[in-house]
């Protein structure tokens, strides 16, 4: 059996997938797209069957490839069942989903999830009288805590095609002219839920009501926002960045499985190319699976930990109403958030997730963003800790000017990109007490997602970085660098090397900089420029090729190149002003 999953965005879909597959589970993008479609086996009883998860949706009016995607799968002549995943507490609204999905005459399951949530707002549905009208198996689910589950796989082998005469009398059974279809489809909702729905008692506001109203509103929802970002920063930057990274770093790869695998190298291969391609300064094992295993995945771990919470917790979609007004000066909407924040952990990680915004233009927008002014939480930690040791004003010059060059070339670019934008549609799901279940069952996928996609291109960024050392193109880089560095920018032509490293690996170039400003060898104003400048310039090469993958070489390349020389001239920018305040003014900046 081949079984759909449908439903709106913030229903609890991928939930109820997880809670019928388990761990069988594989991630791929649909032909022709980049939507991610993720397939997975179930089984109940002495039964298997096969369950397909598509994107949330809010119709099957085709406006992005979300929607098209989800209508070419239920239009293959291979399922055997759609199960529509519905919001409870939004009863309409998943009907008129059920509407269009009952014209593809499939046999349905509809079930409700947050069955809970509706029953505390006093919202109960004559389960019995629904199903009857609609001619379909319907099941109250929770998915959270696994309520319902097994009635929903036992629902699955007594499916039936929705009955075709679902229409009120009233409509006059109009279903199939175009004219005015959404408001017969809307009519039909109506008299649905006024024969099925009962409200029992009056909403009444609670405290998981209060937090989320709070957290939308801008007065509110920008402290709240900013304490959000403190803990992920402790969690993720110091505690994963710090305590993480060092211990399976120096310790686990530095003391152990290195100097073994090195050991074990040496005494058996004895061509000198060959071993300094496996365990060299650009080695496969040295540099790229001690950066994929004991640098990047302590930090993606913690990082899709928090963010498990944050998006179990019903935050995020607030979060993107929030931030809605402020991405639209930049050609965006509010969801362009989620990458931005996946950002600060990895981009190469936010890169692939930018797949979740409708259009061309959207996505490049967030990639060139992504590639100019969001640090990884590894050189994130370095930078931050560099800018402690200057002053307070040193810090807040740093973030006023990364958000205004990020604010000012999202305008721009906006301007420049052909395409158009999405419509900015979101669901606000209540606030909820995440399940800790719930969130390792995420963060295991999404750790598996990590390993198969951005391991393979760490291997092979370490053997282009490996080729060209032997060829000489990084050390022809650096001489061509070294003017621009020194001359423009007013730095020691030792910083060169860090931005070069910066390429091969962000939180090295920063670091880099921060032995140097150690050393006595940078000022304040030359180490905050060089650090400025660090954080615009081009991404590390495992960002890149994701890029590459994503967005096709040329794309890839223009971004790149457009970072590069704009970091370079925002640096002698802010390099100027800094000096003119200090020399001409008298001003102590910093």
């Amino acid at each position: 059996m081949n079984i759909v999953l449908v439903g709106n965005p913030n229903v609890g879909k991928s939930v109820i997938f997880n809670a019928l597959t388990g761990s069988y589970v594989t991630v791929s993008n649909y032909p022709g797209t980049t939507v991610d479609i993720s397939k997975g086996l179930g089984r109940f009883a002495s039964h298997k069957f096969s369950v397909i998860d598509t994107p949330g949706v809010n119709s099957l009016v085709v406006q992005s490839e979300d929607e098209q995607v989800t209508k070419d799968l239920l239009s293959r002549g291979d399922i055997s069942c759609i199960i529509q995943v519905a919001d409870a507490k939004n009863l309409k609204r998943s009907l008129l989903l059920t509407l269009e999905l009952a014209e593809f005459k499939i046999p349905m399951v509809l079930c409700l999830n947050m069955s809970d949530e509706a029953r505390e707002r006093g919202l109960s549905i004559d389960i019995k009288k629904l199903s009857q009208r609609l001619g379909i198996e319907i099941v109250e689910t929770v998915a959270v805590t696994g309520e319902g589950i097994k009635k929903l796989k036992e629902a699955i082998f007594r499916a039936k095609t929705p009955v075709s005469d679902i229409i009120h009398p009233e409509t006059g059974g109009v279903v199939g002219h175009k004219i005015n279809l959404l408001k017969k489809r809307s009519h039909i909702a109506d008299n649905l839920m006024k024969d099925v729905l009962v409200i029992s008692k009056p909403l009444q506001k609670s405290v998981s009501e209060l937090i989320g109203r709070l957290a939308i509103r801008p007065l509110t929802g920008i402290p709240l926002l900013i304490l959000v970002l403190i803990f992920m920063y402790l969690f993720v930057g110091k505690f994963a960045a710090g305590k993480g990274v060092d211990f399976f770093e120096r310790i686990v790869f530095g003391e152990y499985i290195n100097p073994m695998l090195t050991g074990i190298i040496d005494k058996h291969i004895h061509i000198n190319i060959v071993r300094e391609l496996l365990v060299g300064d650009y080695g496969i094992i040295t540099m790229a699976f001690t950066y994929a295993f004991a640098i990047i995945l302590p930090i993606v771990t913690a990082f899709f930990l928090f963010f498990g919470i944050l998006e179990d917790s019903g935050y995020l979609p607030r979060l993107t109403v929030l931030s809605d007004r402020v991405f639209k000066t930049m050609g965006l909407n509010g969801r362009a958030i989620l990458p931005m924040i996946l950002g600060l952990g990895c981009g190469t990680m936010a890169t692939l997730t930018s797949r979740i915004l409708d259009t061309k233009k959207e996505r490049i927008l967030v990639t060139l963003l992504l590639t100019l002014a969001i640090p990884c939480s590894a050189q994130l930690g370095v930078v931050l800790g560099i800018l402690g040791s200057l002053s307070i004003k040193a810090l807040l010059i740093w973030l006023f000017t990364i958000l205004s060059v990020m604010i000012a070339v999202g305008w721009g670019a906006s301007k420049i990109i052909p395409g158009t934008s999405s419509p900015f549609i979101q669901e606000i799901p209540p606030i909820r007490m995440p399940q800790i279940k719930n969130i390792i069952v995420k963060t295991v996928a999404r750790l598996k997602w990590y390993l198969k996609e951005a391991v393979p291109l760490f291997v092979l960024g370490t053997f282009v970085l490996f080729i060209s050392d032997k060829t000489g193109v990084l050390q022809w880089a650096e001489s061509i660098l070294n003017p621009i560095v020194v001359n423009l920018l007013n730095l020691p032509q030792k910083a060169t090397e860090a931005f070069i490293i910066g390429f091969l690996r962000r939180d090295y170039g920063a670091a880099g900089l921060y032995m140097l400003a150690k050393a006595g060898e940078l000022d304040k104003i030359q180490t905050l420029v060089s650090l400025v400048v660090i954080t615009l310039f081009v991404p590390c090469i495992a960002m890149f090729f994701v890029t590459v993958k994503e967005r096709g070489a040329k794309v890839a390349c223009a971004i790149a190149a457009f970072v590069l020389v704009f970091a370079f001239v925002i640096g002698y920018l802010l390099n100027f002003v800094l000096r003119y305040l200090i020399l001409n003014l008298g001003y102590p900046i910093l």
